[in-house]
């Protein structure tokens, strides 16, 4: 079982940052990409970014340019540095950690509990 605990969420003005985090424990052997998801309100989870164990990233279009996802695999540690927020970048984020070594998938992903990210105009 690997568990994962965010922090780092909060609100935010239009145009700031914020940098999430998300700690892994428990059978950490098995995690290879870590990453992250979001959850609107009235809306379906979706991917947001993602980083292999040899540090290759993977972003959304939604988000490219203006998030960096990175990790520190002595700590089980992955961030998620975000940039130019928007009002629809508004949404809980959710940690995901696979066995897989390239790819995220929700059918198989380690879940953390959530992190609400709140951007105001």
């Amino acid at each position: 079982q690997v568990q994962l605990v965010e922090s780092g969420g909060g609100s935010v003005q239009v145009g700031g940052s914020l940098r999430l985090s998300c700690a892994a424990s428990g059978s950490i052997f098995s995690i290879n990409t870590m990453g992250w998801y979001r959850q609107a309100p009235g809306k379906q989870r979706e991917y947001v970014a993602r980083i292999t164990r040899g540090g290759s990233a993977n972003y959304a279009e939604s988000v490219k340019g203006r998030y960096t996802i990175s990790r520190d695999n002595a700590q089980n540690t992955v961030y998620l540095q975000m940039n130019s927020l928007k009002p629809e970048d508004t949404a809980v984020y959710y940690c995901a950690a696979n066995k897989d070594p390239y790819a995220l998938s929700p059918e198989s992903n380690s879940w953390g509990q959530g992190t609400q990210v709140t951007v105001s105009s």
